[in-house]
């Protein structure tokens, strides 16, 4: 590599270096290289010093401003052997071995001092350097060998400690960020493992631990106000502790409800609940603090009881210092992920319960599973007896077992649209009985209410050591509730509704009387088979004098308000039929009558035609409906009566007009509802009216009587069988005309 490249690549690994100094040294490293009493330098690849601590400055009689960016050589000599200019980092190894050299004072003399220098994992080519004053008396082994392991642990705090804050830096995402940190705390202090517990609106929650524990029993939660984590959120600050055995008395006692830690520190013990005890034997406790509160804990502990450091506890109050911010950062990240994660479960079961006419059995299930696998929790199912109000929970590895109170009075205070969801507290009636039956729990009890004929409620359990169900399990677990509740109570409803208008219109089915002169046909084809009652409505009524009344009506909507409205048309159109009015006077009439109504929302296509085979004439109101197809006998021709006036009941002072068509001895009209031309193939092409037009060509020619059922089976065919909406068609055959 030639110099210029040598040179530019140099400068990069330096701005990246002073980046980090910049921004992680002062704050974190500088503050580290306080701690020990040995002179420290940070070198870049080509042996300039970046930074110093005042044991430098103080060794060598220079300020840090004089010594950055000085070349190390100009610093440090061998005496016997005169340093080679070309050498990448001269005079002593990198390797971490120990090297006797001699430090050029400011005062002009030279002082001996027992070096070492490493290579940092961090990007680029950057040395730290360790070094103390010596003289010939250390040469003894014994001292020799202390100086070696003094000056390898402080160099390894200290590298670890960069390490830790470059993969801060460069963390992708909340798991690698906890984890990296956790396994480099582990390495940089030669401990077995290390623990970090997550705050939570309950307590602290375990958030990540390293590899090294994997398969060991680890405490799962620490609820505030006990044990450890107030410990040390009185402290304040890291705490070194060491497990104590177990006394004799408590060994008597049989199971080990506590144990005692003693603070290495101030010498005071400490009782703590036997599962919040790590699998440590030594360790030190630090708390992460943010905007006044601990919003993590981290423990970093040994297998063997052994002296902890008095500068490896400063040392992890140093970086948890600059890990707040990186670690409020990626606390707030997991809550948004969990509540985004709980908003997509809850959506599933939403649409879960829509997608079937009914909630069934199969359903609840479901959701149950759901429930217990998103939350962790175990389903507990309760029996009410509608009589005297008891209560009965079947208990996971317990079995039956009453509850002490009526569920009314365990869920008071709770209730929200129908259902009740209740959180049990510690000491509450609830708590207490769980204990007395030999299940200890937390979590809630749910009340969904009377739902499919019975009473539906159930315990959502967790073993009372775990961390209780948070607020947001809870919001969770009712919007599910609340789900389920409102699709049942609309599934029986649909039902309901389904029954009365299926009475409704069993009262008041489609029919054509028989008109002399008339040969006439109907059909009606629901969409699917379960679908509701439609308003799909036809009827021929038989006038005097050789006159009849032909009605086909859309009414919009399903149900019973689409039945009754049909009901009501019908009805209104008839009674005006018999009085002898025009077809657009009934329409015009039956706009008002129908607006009268205000509770109605719904609005009516209708086409009625009053006959008069006497006379030979159809006077019609075709008032929002698709054009009646009217084919003649001689000549064989077909067109659509295209006289259209607006919908009715939707708008007052809608205006309406009559149509009027000659009528011939074998002429056919053919009426319709929009369920045929609005008709779908799977790609989403419509049936339309040419299509229709087509095919009453074709059909015309063929069998009168069996008609419409070719017409229904082209839909079929063009459909394959999915209608998405009724159908109703009418034909009319018109055979004898003229005469009294």
């Amino acid at each position: 590599m030639d110099s210029t490249s040598q040179g530019q690549q140099a400068s990069s690994q330096l701005a990246r270096v002073d980046r980090v100094g910049r921004g992680a040294l002062p704050g974190v490293l500088a503050a580290l290289m306080a701690l020990t009493s040995d002179a420290v330098l940070t070198l870049d690849g080509d042996a300039r010093i970046l930074t110093a601590n005042a044991q430098a400055e103080a060794l060598t009689g220079l300020s840090l401003n004089e010594l950055a960016g000085t070349n190390v050589r100009d610093v440090l000599f061998n005496p016997n052997h005169p340093a080679d200019a070309e050498t990448h980092v001269p005079l002593l190894p990198t390797d971490g071995s120990l090297t006797e050299l001699s430090c050029r004072l400011a005062t002009g003399g030279a002082a001996t001092v027992a070096a070492r220098c490493d290579r940092v994992s961090a990007p680029g080519e950057t040395y730290l350097l360790v070094m103390r004053p010596t003289d010939t008396l250390l040469a003894a082994e014994r001292e020799h060998d202390r100086l070696i392991d003094e000056l390898s642990l402080a160099n390894r705090r200290l590298s670890g400690t960069l390490r830790i804050v470059l993969d801060t830096i460069d963390a992708k995402d909340v798991e690698s960020l906890f984890s990296g940190v956790l396994e480099q705390m582990t390495d940089t202090l030669d401990a077995y493992g290390a623990i970090l517990f997550v705050a939570e609106s309950n307590g602290y929650r375990l958030g990540a631990s390293t590899a090294s524990l994997d398969g060991r029993r680890l405490p799962q939660y620490m609820a505030y106000g006990e044990g450890l984590e107030t410990i040390v959120t009185r402290a304040g600050n890291a705490l070194r502790l060491r497990l104590l055995p177990p006394s004799e008395q408590s060994l008597r006692a049989g199971a080990l409800a506590t144990r005692e830690l003693l603070d290495e520190e101030s010498g005071e013990r400490h009782g703590v609940p036997a599962r919040q005890v790590p699998p440590f034997t030594s360790l030190i406790c630090v708390p992460v603090w943010f905007g006044g509160h601990v919003i993590a804990i981290i423990e970093v502990g040994w297998a063997e009881a052994r002296p902890t450091r008095r500068d490896d506890a400063r040392l992890l109050d140093s970086v948890s210092q600059y890990l707040s911010i990186e670690f409020a950062a990626a606390i707030s990240t997991m809550r948004t992920e969990r509540a985004q994660r709980l908003d997509r479960v809850a959506m599933r079961l939403h649409d879960l319960l829509e997608d079937g006419p009914n909630v069934d059995e199969h359903d609840l299930e479901q959701v149950k599973e759901t429930l217990s696998t998103e939350l962790g929790v175990e389903l507990a199912p309760v029996s009410a007896d509608a009589l005297d109000g008891s209560c009965v929970a079947c208990l996971p590895s317990v079995g039956n077992v009453e509850l002490p109170c009526a569920l009314e009075e365990l869920t008071r205070g709770y209730a929200d649209a129908g259902v009740a969801v209740a959180p049990i507290r510690k000491g509450s009636a609830l708590d207490t009985w769980l204990t007395r039956a030999g299940r200890p729990s937390t979590g809630a009890i749910v009340d969904l209410g009377e739902i499919g004929g019975r009473r539906r409620a159930f315990l959502v359990l967790r073993a009372a050591g775990e961390e209780p169900v948070d607020v947001e399990g809870l919001d969770f677990l009712r919007r599910v509730c609340v789900d389920v509740r409102q699709a049942v109570e609309e599934g029986e409803r649909r039902v309901h509704d389904t029954r009365i208008a299926q009475a409704l219109q069993s009262g008041m089915k489609n029919e054509l009387q028989h008109v002399e002169g008339i040969t006439a046909h109907g059909l009606y084809s629901s969409a699917t088979e379960a679908a509701l009652v439609g308003g799909d409505f036809y009827d021929l009524v038989r006038l005097p004098n050789r006159r009849a009344c032909v009605i086909l009506g859309d009414v919009s909507g399903k149900g019973v308000e689409a039945a009754s409205v049909s009901a009501a048309v019908r009805t209104a159109l008839g009674a005006y039929a018999w009085e002898g009015q025009p077809p657009a006077r009934m329409v015009r009439l039956l706009n008002d009558f129908l607006l009268g109504f205000s509770r109605l929302e719904t609005f009516a296509t209708l086409f009625v035609g009053v006959i008069d085979l006497a006379h030979a004439t159809l006077t019609y109101c075709s008032a929002g409906h698709p054009p009646a197809i009217f084919l003649r006998r001689d000549p064989h021709e077909m067109f659509t009566l295209d006289e259209q006036s607006g919908v009715v009941g939707a708008f007052r002072g809608m205006s309406y007009h009559d149509g009027r068509v000659r009528l011939r001895e074998g002429d056919r009209l053919l009426l319709y509802t929009d369920g045929v031309t609005e008709a779908r193939n799977p790609s989403g092409a419509f049936f339309g009216e040419q299509g229709l037009r087509d095919a009453v060509m074709e059909e015309a020619a063929g069998d009168y009587e069996h008609m419409l059922d070719r017409l229904l089976a082209r839909l079929d065919a063009f459909t394959e069988r999915s209608l998405d909406d009724d159908v109703a068609m009418v034909t009319l055959r018109f055979d004898e005309l003229g005469g009294e």
